[in-house]
């Protein structure tokens, strides 16, 4: 029989590592928003926003957040007569209409309104979670092992390149030693994290400077520069121009749609 033991939801520091435990029954771990690693028995999986994890009772595992942003979780404790889905352990992502978390979400609100039957329906809608799931093996549903480490980090990256990044948090997240990192990401893409990062942001500042009216200094501070003298230099030195010559020169190209 498909039972609901607990449902909580959760917000974690940055960089929280929760250390390896275990549990006598299911858990199912959501990442309303994160970003980490987790070691599920003997594998390592990368998880991300909108994919949740699936850790059958007995196996080991722990959970480590990366130190940019604080992380929202929501996880479930149940039983589960269906032998197939111990072999679920891992990560995965949640389909494009979140099926699981619009579930779980409803299993949480019958849980806090506590109504006549509440227990009833939400080890129903639990079953509606476990026949997704095992429906959804058959048809691929994919997993995030670490395997492709870099590429993991890179779209990170591309999402996250406004925000102040270190290298040493990226090379965390990646798994690797800080100079290994740097290395494998110079070999792969062939640049720098940091320039990568640079080209980025001096990419989103001339888009800045050519659809709007905003101020310099707020066009550096909203590319993720220090100050205005390190925009001003930089932005020179790579472009050719200083900001406000590239604007004028720019004036009315590209225009937003």
């Amino acid at each position: 029989m498909d039972r609901v033991l607990y449902i909580v939801n959760a917000v974690h520091e940055p960089n929280t590592h929760i250390p390896p435990h275990q549990h006598e029954c299911y858990e199912l771990v959501y990442y309303v928003n994160a970003l980490g690693t987790s070691n599920i028995g003997a594998k390592n999986f990368h998880y991300r926003t909108s994919s949740f994890a699936i850790i059958p009772p007995g196996y080991k595992h722990d959970e480590k957040h990366t130190p940019d942003a604080e992380a929202e979780v929501l996880f479930i404790g149940f039983l589960c007569d269906n032998s197939r889905l111990s072999n679920l352990a891992g990560v995965y992502d949640d389909d494009k209409e979140h099926t699981v978390l619009q579930t779980l979400l409803r299993i949480k609100q019958e849980f806090q309104r506590k109504r006549e039957g509440f227990a009833e329906l939400m080890n129903l809608q639990l079953g509606e979670i476990i026949v997704h799931l095992l429906r959804n093996v058959d048809d691929g549903l994919s997993s995030l092992p670490a395997e492709d480490r870099m590429q993991y980090v890179m779209n990170y990256m591309d999402e996250n390149f406004l925000q102040r990044l270190t290298i040493s948090s990226l090379s965390e997240l990646s798994g690797y030693s800080y100079d290994r990192f740097r290395h494998l990401f110079k070999e792969r893409y062939h640049l720098s994290p940091l320039r990568y990062l640079l080209l980025k942001r001096l990419d989103y500042a001339k888009s800045l400077l050519r659809h709007t009216l905003l101020p310099i200094s707020e066009v550096s501070a909203a590319s993720g520069f220090v100050n205005d003298a390190q925009f001003c230099s930089i932005f020179k030195r790579e472009i050719g121009l200083t900001p406000r010559k590239f604007r004028i020169q720019h004036k009315g190209l590209d225009p937003l749609h």
